[in-house]
């Protein structure tokens, strides 16, 4: 009798072995980083790529580990109520359910999974290949499962989707990157860029485009030596070409294809002809989003378009560094705010032209203004007030205080922004981020 219980009692404690195993596995490749793990399997550890295996067949996976959990919690449970019933009579149930759940509870969950938490690659790459045996030897099983669970969730209204989509993938990974910790100057700098770069979708190129307004362009039909002094008096590179017009754009000149015409002309450059060395301009709709323009910039070869309404009228121009600035930012000196026409002041309060974007300041300052409505400053405060407001008025929302300092015409020039008291001490990161 001794024996038999001395083997039922290595019985239950290989079951609560074999239950903290299936614990901590749950938590490890549940918890483990999914692009470390997919970096050492592209650097090519078996391991990682095992456990990648794993996280493709998730169901399963989850399945196996459950069912294994549950068998062995399920038959330890009731090895030892039946040897405390021998010893006790019927008051070994209650000791038997006191003494597993104590036992299940601290070795076979907490421990092994707080472990599993603590060291979740390595957990990880440590119990995948025996996971992987596992998996394919209760798949079977697994199946039947969850088509039960289908069925019976079915019967309630519950689809089950096996992938997420695309809107929920990408609210996950702007949630790993809002996660992103660190608050220097190069984490707040890598968030910024990561986020552009999810924004570019969403992003219309109206909204970054050199208004008409700023943009230097030449008359074609000026003499030659008028066009060349024209464009050395420019600091761009490639400069739109009128005719007639200043909408009526009908060429891009490229510089230094100017100063090869220039070079083989030699002294008369009354022999330079400026058009047929230009480029033909490309024309693109104001509604074309960013995403769409840059792989079009990429296969056309092109650097340089010409934004137009749908009534084919010249509203800008947009070109490949407006876009990739949209991702990386203005370069500037690293102590200063590194977007022109914002200037901080010693009370911590900022000025603001009108023209600069929304989207310049929430990324730089990590703030929270709503661009779907406006484009820059001005549109946002003109949208909110619903009137032209005059020189010295005053708006509160979305937490900034606005005061308007400069206004031209029906334009806002200059606005001066703080935090109200409530969202100060909120936005004291991204002050300080700023100022530093």
């Amino acid at each position: 009798m001794d024996i038999d219980l001395a083997i039922t009692f290595g019985a239950i404690l290989a079951l609560l072995v074999f239950s903290a195993f299936f614990s901590g596995s749950e938590t490890a490749l549940t918890a483990a980083s999914r692009p470390r793990l997919h970096n050492l399997a592209q650097s090519g550890n078996r391991r990682a790529n095992v456990v990648n295996d794993l996280w493709h067949e998730k169901e399963h996976l989850i399945g196996a580990i459950l069912l294994g959990n549950n068998l062995v919690n399920i038959l330890a449970s009731a090895l030892a109520t039946s040897v405390l019933i021998t010893l006790f009579g019927d008051t070994g149930v209650v000791y038997a359910t006191l003494g597993m759940t104590i036992l299940v509870l601290v070795f076979a969950e907490v421990l092994p999974k707080t472990y599993a938490l603590q060291n979740a690659d390595r957990a990880a790459l440590a119990v995948a290949p025996v996971m992987h045996v596992i998996v394919v030897v209760l798949k079977p099983f697994s199946l039947v499962i969850q088509m039960i669970v289908r069925v019976a969730l079915k019967g309630f209204g519950v689809e089950v989707r096996h992938a997420l989509t695309a809107e929920a993938s990408e609210e996950q990974l702007r949630g790993a990157i809002d996660l992103h910790q660190g608050e220097g100057e190069e984490e707040r700098h890598e968030r910024e860029m990561l986020r552009s770069i999810l924004d570019l979708g969403d992003v219309w190129v109206e909204e970054i485009m050199v208004h008409r307004k700023e943009v230097v362009a030449i008359d074609v039909d000026l003499p030659p030596a008028e066009i060349v002094e024209a464009v050395l008096a420019s600091p761009f590179t490639r400069i739109p070409l009128w005719q007639e017009d200043p909408d009526n754009i009908v060429a891009v000149l490229h510089v230094k294809a100017l100063l090869r015409a220039v070079q083989a002309a030699g002294t008369d450059l009354d022999k330079l002809d400026v058009k047929a060395i230009a480029a033909a301009p490309w024309f693109i709709p104001e509604t074309t989003d960013l995403l769409s323009q840059l792989q079009a910039f990429r296969s056309r070869h092109e650097h340089f378009a010409i934004v137009v309404d749908e009534y084919g009228e010249m509203l800008g121009i947009v070109t490949l560094e407006d876009i990739l600035e949209e991702i990386v930012g203005d370069i500037s000196d690293e102590h200063d705010v590194d977007i022109e026409g914002v200037q901080l002041q010693r009370d911590g309060t900022m000025i603001v032209d009108g023209k600069v974007t929304l989207r310049d300041l929430n990324r730089r300052f990590e703030w929270r203004l709503p661009d779907e409505e406006a484009s820059t400053i001005a549109g946002l405060i003109l949208h909110e007030a619903r009137c032209i407001p005059d020189a010295g008025q005053v708006f509160t929302f979305h937490g900034f205080k606005f005061e308007i300092l400069g206004r031209k015409r029906n334009q806002i020039t200059s606005v001066r922004i703080s935090p109200t008291d409530d969202a100060a001490a909120k936005d004291d990161g991204g002050k300080q981020a700023a100022q530093g």
